[in-house]
């Protein structure tokens, strides 16, 4: 006997409610042992495998590959104790699967158990016709014969959430919304989800279908304010030596771009932000830097970066100035010192712009800090980072000048209070010892929540930041 289980998105941390099918890791028919990665999700923070807790037969998946579902969306139903008469000698006998499940639902958490070989359940025989084993990933599949006795009954999303039934798209039935954001999403826009088709498994409303509700509803009220002797045309397409011009291409704010979006929007909707700027001789940090990785040697270990260093002092810098190594409660209207500083570095990577976090960073010496750094950048690289390690930063410094600008005026990443932008360093004319000399010149630039401390404390910390720039001798008395 068998019992079929529903594996439902899990909550991958960090207020996430929806994520992307990348890729399918397993089939229909397919034998999973527990914490089994079954599937390839994108974030809007990173790329992750999620694990199954059950051990059993895959009888259906849900979501094609590019599609979104939110968090608590069915995924995929296993048959658990389901037999598999392909691996037995005979047609009716066959090896149970375990039972039970790990209850994790994060690669690296759970029971560690081996992956299991992937096989195929033999199509059941109907006469001499076989019946088939492909299951419509939309659609849920059909379960041998011993399992469909104890699988309950399909229950609607609606109920599931426990919504009440009304009029769905003119017939009775539960709103199927899963996603408190699109519930949230739909109430602010006066969006009356009963009346949306849902384009997700089972009519499952998404954040796409209320996006498209509300760009409708702006439309129709737009053309409702135009005086009645304006004519209303229809978009007709603007033509050039003959030819018409190409249409204007949409690109879906989702995944990394739309979490950037949304979280920059977010920093300028709620965070009164200031910058303030200045410009730094850092020759003499260039050249303490060349000494420490000549002193290491050619074996001494990896070279200390100029990001490493300049992370270093900005621990330094925020140890002087706690104020900014903080965030703001704004529902009990409190300004939280945080104890630690994890200090957030921006990384362009194909996939976008990401913050990996470099933790207890306090702790660390340049050299640790660097070697963090570096590691950190590489699973950027290759888009291995995990939500873990790009969460939870208190203070982000950011090196624009590798794209070969001066300056910039960073968006804080919320909720965090300030952000220190790096430009590049390149010859200048300056003053140097009363004399005009060509020197490495840099311009810091400090943008900071201005709720949690005044210009003087902006000032003082990056006044600190650029006397260590200057005189890295200032860095060693407070090591």
């Amino acid at each position: 006997m068998a019992q079929v289980l529903e594996f439902k998105l899990p909550d991958l941390g960090e207020g996430l409610t929806e994520a992307e099918i990348v890729r399918w890791l397993v089939e229909v028919g397919d034998v999973v042992a527990i914490d089994q990665p079954v599937v390839e999700v994108e974030t809007a923070k990173a790329m992750v495998e999620v694990p199954c807790p059950y051990g059993g037969v895959v009888t259906a998946r849900f979501g094609e590959e590019g599609s979104e579902l939110p968090v608590g969306a069915p995924l995929l139903t296993v048959a658990v104790g389901a037999t598999d008469a392909s691996s037995s000698g005979s047609d009716g006998a066959a090896a149970e699967e375990p039972s039970g499940g790990s209850g994790n639902v994060l690669v690296g958490y759970g029971t560690g158990a081996p992956a299991a070989r992937r096989r195929r359940i033999r199509p059941e025989r109907v006469g001499d016709t076989a019946a088939t084993a492909t299951v419509p990933a939309s659609a849920p599949a059909p379960v041998p014969a011993a399992a469909s006795a104890l699988a309950p009954a399909p229950v609607p999303v609606g109920e599931v959430n426990g919504q009440a039934n009304g009029q769905v798209n003119g017939r009775q039935g539960p709103v199927a919304v899963v996603s408190p954001l699109v519930r949230r999403l739909a109430r602010q826009h006066d969006i009356d989800l009963r009346r949306l088709t849902g384009s997700g498994p089972d009519g499952l409303i998404l954040r796409a279908d209320v996006d498209s509700a509300i760009r409708h509803a702006g439309e129709a009220t737009e053309a409702e304010a135009r005086p009645a002797a304006e004519p209303v045309a229809a978009e007709a397409p603007t033509f050039h030596g003959g030819a018409a011009a190409p249409a204007a291409e949409r690109i879906p704010l989702r995944g990394v771009r739309g979490a950037v979006a949304d979280k920059l929007s977010r920093s300028r909707s709620e965070i009164p932000d200031a910058t303030c700027w200045v410009d730094a001789d850092a020759t003499e940090l260039m050249v303490a830097r060349a000494a420490m990785n000549a002193a290491a040697g050619p074996s001494g270990g990896p070279k200390v970066s100029v990001l490493a260093l300049l992370a270093r002092i900005c621990t330094a810098a925020l140890a002087r100035y706690p104020e900014l190594n903080s965030t703001v409660d704004t529902a009990a209207r409190e300004i939280v010192r945080l104890p630690g500083v994890h200090l957030g570095f921006a990384a362009q990577t194909e996939r976008g712009l990401v913050v990996p976090v470099v933790r207890d960073a306090h702790t660390r010496n340049a050299e640790s800090i660097g070697a963090e750094i570096a590691r950190l950048t590489e699973l950027a690289r290759t888009g291995k980072l995990s939500p873990a390690q790009l969460t939870g930063g208190t203070f982000t410094l950011n090196n624009y000048g590798v794209f070969g600008v001066d300056g910039s005026t960073p968006i804080i990443n919320h909720p965090e209070a300030a952000m220190l932008g790096v430009g590049r360093i390149m010859p200048k004319p300056w003053v140097h010892n009363g004399e005009l000399a060509v020197r490495q010149v840099v311009q810091l630039s400090l943008t900071f929540d201005h709720r949690v401390c005044d210009g003087g404390t902006a000032g003082g910390f990056l006044r600190y930041v650029a006397d260590c720039v200057e005189q890295p001798a200032v860095l060693l008395r407070t090591l």
